[in-house]
């Protein structure tokens, strides 16, 4: 029982680095209609970011939020200078794959030839060990989870509540019937990039704070994670993308208490082609 425990703790905050990243991903894909594979890769340089400013002797919560307007940034440079023109030429979706899966490659190995590829870790203490029964967290591991909580909060407002939320969700269901509806799709757009790029820097160091040493191609293996949780709670579903965080987070942590650990990622991929075979949509998105 204190081994189910101990691999449900670690599966929450799996889930809570996961659940940031996801809700970023599937955003930006419900919107932009560009699945970015070099989300991932921007991650990478959001980690980077907040070490390099925890370096310079600043505190790596300061560095965590540079790291969140930096990738905001590079964000809306790849979109802006990458992936509209494409799309302005009326380019296939597949292509946009293969265009990010070729930035995602110059964003990494960029990143390796500035650092090498040596693994490194932030300046940081864990924080005092926390007991819950069997859970056994620490409070850095506690602040993880309540950034992921906000998170999905903040989200879930914007969505609902805001005029900008509303402009988001009128584009991802029909960008030409919101335009013609009044609203500035292109600049919707151009700021949908910018909050799921904060959300991408935010998952990157976050995930760099957890798993402690991290070098440029670290996150690579967890864009399965990213995906499967994206497409097990359905695709351009930010719900669905928490709830797939969740189940993903806990499934491959408590299923590494009992396999060797090495194969904690295969139950992802293996999820994730279940759930392409037998329901496409999600388990929260609409049949088609």
């Amino acid at each position: 029982m204190s081994l189910l425990l101990a691999s449900i703790g670690f599966g929450l905050i799996t889930s809570a680095v996961l659940a940031i990243a996801a809700i970023g991903f599937t955003l930006q894909f419900a919107v932009t209609d560009v699945l970015n594979l070099a989300f991932a890769a921007v991650m990478t340089a959001g980690a980077f970011t907040a070490y390099w400013v925890n370096q310079a002797g600043v505190s790596v919560w300061i560095g965590l939020v540079i790291a969140m307007a930096a990738c905001s940034l590079l964000s809306v440079v790849l979109n802006y200078f990458i992936y509209a023109p494409f799309q302005r030429r009326g380019s296939a979706p597949i292509t946009l794959v293969i265009v990010s899966l070729g930035m995602a490659l110059i964003v990494e190995f960029g990143i390796a030839a500035i650092v090498g590829g040596i693994n490194v870790s932030y300046t940081m203490s864990q924080g005092s060990t926390l007991r819950f029964g069997g859970l056994i967290l620490t409070t850095v591991q506690l602040t993880i989870i309540a950034i992921a909580v906000v998170v999905m909060a903040g989200v879930h407002i914007l969505l609902r509540y805001s005029r900008l939320g509303k402009a988001m969700r009128a584009t991802a269901a029909n960008r030409t019937l919101a335009r013609n509806c009044g609203i500035r799709a292109s600049r919707v757009i151009a700021i949908t990039w910018a909050v799921t790029g904060a959300l991408c820097g935010l998952a990157g160091a976050v995930f760099a704070i957890d798993v402690g040493s991290f070098s440029p191609s670290s996150t690579d293996i967890f864009l399965i994670l990213i995906l499967a949780a994206v497409f097990l709670g359905g695709p351009g579903n930010a719900y669905g993308a928490m709830l797939g965080a969740l189940v993903i987070g806990l499934a491959t942590e408590v299923s590494a208490a009992y396999i060797q650990a090495d194969y904690k990622y295969v139950i992802a991929f293996v999820a994730l082609l279940a759930m392409l075979a037998v329901r496409p949509t999600g388990l929260l998105g609409a049949r088609t």
